[in-house]
């Protein structure tokens, strides 16, 4: 079964890793979906993001990166897919995520989601957790892989 793990990631952490790789060990193929919202300023373009997620999956041979733009079901259900599998830190996600969960259900009743608790080690951790770290020089080398602390320094985010 393919399911399809989406988000901004924004940049991508050990945490949204951590849900990748614990996915590919369950399902036979994960499609890591980055989200195109245009109407958001993110810190990294979709290519860029899309190009740190394929050098910090490289070696895991059941995970395609792809990107989509408008409503998650229709994403989804162009894949043939109906699973969707979305990451939990804590209550808060939880209610947030129960919300779109529930939303794509109604829009598409084939669809499901299931909820992967992220590992305690990763529990605090967030994209935007990331960049106030780095935008105060405080060292990100614990949060997210080497490539995104490059690219980072690359756009004189962090020293």
């Amino acid at each position: 079964m393919a399911v399809v793990y989406p988000g901004s990631f924004d940049p991508v952490t050990y945490g949204h890793l951590d849900i990748i790789k614990r996915s590919r060990r369950k399902f036979d193929k994960v499609i890591v979906a980055v989200l195109n919202n245009p109407s958001k300023k993110a810190l990294f373009s979709v290519e860029e993001r899309i190009e740190l997620l394929k050098k910090a999956t490289k070696n895991m041979d059941n995970v395609e990166i792809d990107c989509f733009t408008g409503l998650l079901v229709d994403y989804v259900k162009g894949k043939d897919i109906s699973m969707i599998i979305k990451g939990l830190r804590a209550v808060s996600d939880f209610e947030y995520e129960l919300q779109m969960a529930l939303m794509n259900n109604r829009l598409n009743t084939d669809i499901e989601t299931f909820f992967l608790m992220t590992g305690s080690e990763y529990s605090f951790l967030s994209s935007s957790l990331v960049k106030e770290v780095a935008k105060f020089d405080g060292d990100i080398s614990q949060l997210v892989p080497k490539e995104v602390e490059l690219a980072m320094k690359e756009k004189n985010l962090i020293k």
